[in-house]
């Protein structure tokens, strides 16, 4: 079998009620395009293998691979883009707040790139709770001071990249700081960041799994601080370049 162009990873954990829309979404968005779209099933424990199972059979553009016991967003993000089989690889959320069709924009930017496997391409968010702007634009603030690059709206998905960037990384993050890893290493890297923007609207199902309330946040941003300080660790170190 011939492999794609272009691998789309989407992790889902308990995400069964959002999988038919996901599903049928990503069917309209890249029928008859050179993409595969790789589901993560991120160690669900609700009924996403049975309903992934019905959805997928005999689907060709679209398959699952399944992470028998969650171990953090980022896991299931790595499990995925190493199962994945395209040149371009990328990820973004299964709860539908960003559509699955913004990686066509992606990919669209890597076609018309002389020089791939130097870009660095993700989304930038638009139409969010002024609560959540400050918030972003907070951390933001504190990422660029402490690592000394410009790190503007970390967590906007889709984030897509060139395989071998992606063949380069060491010791990536299992959690929510996989998005500020990949982010920074591009900037590091000095690659050609593209950004574009996106609508973010609301979940069509459930709840989010971390922007829940300021507990919540609480514990992304210790979880995000300690990681950053890990990434400057490697930068004085020179291991992180």
């Amino acid at each position: 079998m011939t492999a794609p162009k272009h691998s789309l990873v989407i992790p889902c954990y308990n995400e069964a009620a959002n999988l038919p829309l996901l599903t049928a979404r990503c069917r309209e968005c890249f029928a008859g395009k050179d993409v595969e779209i790789v589901l993560v099933d991120n160690g669900s424990t609700d009924e996403s293998p049975a309903v992934l199972k019905s959805l997928l059979a005999n689907d060709a553009q679209i398959r699952s691979v399944r992470v028998e016991v969650n171990q953090g967003y980022g896991f299931g993000i790595l499990s995925g883009l190493a199962a994945a089989r395209g040149e371009v690889l990328g990820w973004t959320h299964a709860d539908m707040q960003t559509d699955p069709a913004d990686f066509l924009k992606a990919a669209a930017l890597f076609d018309a790139s002389s020089d791939p496997e130097n870009l660095f391409v993700k989304g930038r968010r638009r139409g969010r709770p002024l609560g959540d702007e400050i918030f972003t634009g907070g951390m933001a603030i504190f990422e660029t001071l402490l690592l000394g690059r410009p790190l503007i709206d970390i967590n906007a998905q889709p984030t897509v990249f060139h395989r071998r960037f992606f063949n380069a990384w060491t010791a990536p993050p299992h959690d929510f700081s996989l998005d500020l890893f990949a982010y920074y290493q591009a900037k590091a890297n000095r690659l050609v960041v593209e950004r574009f923007d996106v609508t973010f609207g609301a979940r069509a199902h459930g709840t989010s799994h971390w922007n829940i309330n300021w507990k919540a946040k609480r514990k992304f941003i210790r979880r995000t601080v300690d990681f950053s300080f890990e990434l400057r660790r490697r930068m004085i170190e020179g291991d992180a370049r």
